[in-house]
């Protein structure tokens, strides 16, 4: 495994739309795999591969409940609404209230390409959201409120 570089707010590979993944063999695997070891090193909790300069619908989650790995994912449902504080490893130090659906459902694949389908609250479904917009080239700052800098 790896520690891949974290692109940041204005690469360009953040601003594209994702393409599907067609098959999901070992250098798939292998990029989940990295993916999740980059997110736990960086202390997130979420890593979608445009952000590791891979621009296909592949994204990591972790929100304390155990890894979550998906492929192609798709929000099928979204009900409610809530506004809380996000952040991104690509735009670090920066945080700023966003408006989200407050329950998800989102269709996805794993990594031996079985269909599955998650429905979400709270934390996942906020990251669900997030990481989701990254495969369509939208970053949290694109839909922020009170943006504000936060020094460790």
């Amino acid at each position: 495994m790896a520690i891949l570089d974290i692109k940041k707010a204005g690469d360009v590979v953040l601003k594209q739309e994702a393409a599907p993944v067609e098959r999901i063999d070992k250098k798939i695997r292998t990029l989940l795999d990295d993916m999740a070891e980059t997110m736990y090193k960086a202390d997130g909790v979420g890593l979608a591969a445009p952000q590791v300069g891979e621009s296909i619908q592949v994204v990591v989650i972790d929100v304390g409940e155990g890894l979550l790995e998906l492929v192609n994912p798709e929000i099928i449902r979204m009900e409610g609404e809530e506004t809380d504080a996000e952040g991104c490893l690509s735009v670090p130090q920066i945080y700023g209230d966003v408006k989200r659906a407050a329950k998800v459902s989102v269709k996805y694949l794993n990594r031996q390409g079985k269909r599955h389908r998650i429905t979400a609250t709270g934390l996942l479904a906020r990251c669900l959201q997030h990481e989701i917009d990254h495969l369509h080239g939208r970053l949290f700052i694109d839909i922020a409120t009170n943006l504000r800098k936060v020094t460790k």
